[in-house]
């Protein structure tokens, strides 16, 4: 029986009767429903990860024949989505019985698996600013936009406002050629069009949804690691060696203290889920300076496998190589010779991303631009007194600042 299960054998307030939660039980509420604050509670202590899907997910075990369809099933489980939106999210592959993508239609029976990633819960209405941003790519479907540093992707607790999102409801009523608006998927959860997320501090590539197909199509790619994610960053120490591959699983800080609940670590327990970056060396740095002596830094490119919570960020302190900035994961700020800091966040852009068109299905890559305090440090690193450019194999990100 699942923690939160309550007792009693009346099967219209019994999660027990009819279910067995065997993910993410946390999740659930008394009586079998989704918890909605429990799943903004979720998101919020993300710390705006690129792929949260982990966080959402719960998997209802039938314990008996329900003789019911699943979209009207789920109605009764996830009560702050109607029908139909439940349908969307079942035709948008967010739902799976028994590991298959299955109908709205399908009759669940005895022993069935019903897995489902939990959309957010409404949180409000978008207001449109008008917020500069740096597009890379807009068609009629989708639009990709090169994310600059100290903006969030969507509205999340207190901050309902300067949001991407709030800058590209402006943009497409006020600027783009094309018009049109961001996908109505996740937009009672003031998050229309979000099919990834970015941290706050992280610059570079993010693709927003403009059609419900799109976003349903995109958001499947994402879900089943078919989208090629690249990252550029600047760490501390001499990186060896030239091609590694970091498998190490990620969980929560086990301490919910202040300042900790945010973090996240490797571990290898039942918390720690499987994780895999591939990191690649592609340019090294010396400084010697007085009175510290030698520096190492090292530029890395970084393959994601996997999507978990700050990945790339525990992965590369984990094993002694924190990105420069980082504060919360052991990264110092970078200081130049006359004492000013290059970069007051973590070093850590993501470079290139690569899909498939979810309407035209042609295969398309963009590239987000190394600018600002990111080609600054870098231009920096380039004046060590010994740099070695390095070709990893399998590296696929140009370098130019």
């Amino acid at each position: 029986m699942p923690e939160n299960a309550p007792k009693g054998n009346h099967p219209s307030a019994s999660a027990e009767a009819d279910d067995l939660v065997s993910t993410n039980a946390g999740l659930i509420l008394p009586g079998g429903k989704v918890d909605p604050e429990a799943i903004q509670r979720a998101i919020d202590a993300s710390g705006a990860p690129d792929d949260d899907s982990e966080l959402r997910r719960v998997v209802f075990t039938l314990r008996r024949d329900l003789k019911s369809r699943l979209d009207k099933y789920l109605t009764t489980r996830i009560t702050f989505m109607s029908r139909n939106q439940l349908q969307k999210l079942i035709d948008g592959g967010g739902v799976a019985v028994n590991g298959r993508q299955p109908k709205a239609s399908t009759v669940l029976r005895a022993g069935d698996v019903v897995e489902v990633v939990v959309p957010p819960p409404p949180t409000g209405v978008i207001r449109p600013e008008e917020i500069p941003i740096d597009v890379l790519y807009e068609d009629d479907a989708i639009i990709v936009l090169n994310k600059r540093p100290d903006i969030i992707v969507h509205p999340a607790r207190a901050e309902n406002s300067g949001t991407l999102v709030n800058a590209l409801a402006w943009h497409l009523r006020n600027r783009s050629s094309l018009g049109g608006d961001l996908s109505t998927v996740g937009n009672e959860f003031a998050r229309p069009g979000v099919v990834h997320r970015l941290d706050r501090h992280t610059s570079g590539c993010i693709v927003f949804a403009k059609s419900d197909e799109a976003h349903w199509k995109l958001g499947h790619q994402f879900e089943h690691r078919r989208v090629d994610k690249r990252y550029l960053a600047i760490v501390q120490g001499s990186v060896e060696p030239l091609v590694d591959v970091i498998e190490a699983p990620i969980g929560p800080h086990p301490s919910r203290e202040k300042g900790y609940r945010e973090k996240y670590v490797v571990r290898h327990d039942e918390l720690g889920k499987p994780s895999v970056t591939i990191c690649r060396v592609r340019e090294r740095y010396r400084f010697n300076r007085r009175p510290v002596g030698d520096q190492d830094f090292s530029l890395v490119e970084l393959e994601l496998k996997t999507g978990r919570t700050h990945q790339i960020r525990v992965h590369l302190s984990h094993t002694g190589y924190p990105i420069v900035g980082d504060d919360m994961y052991g990264g110092r700020p970078f200081i130049d010779e006359s004492n000013a800091t290059l970069i007051a966040r973590q070093a850590l852009h993501a470079a290139t991303l690569g899909f498939t068109h979810p309407i035209t299905e042609q295969p398309m890559r963009f590239t987000s631009p190394l600018r600002g305090d990111m080609g600054d440090l870098i231009r920096a690193l380039r004046d060590a007194d010994r740099v070695d450019t390095l070709d990893p194999p399998g590296a696929t990100v140009e370098v130019q600042v």
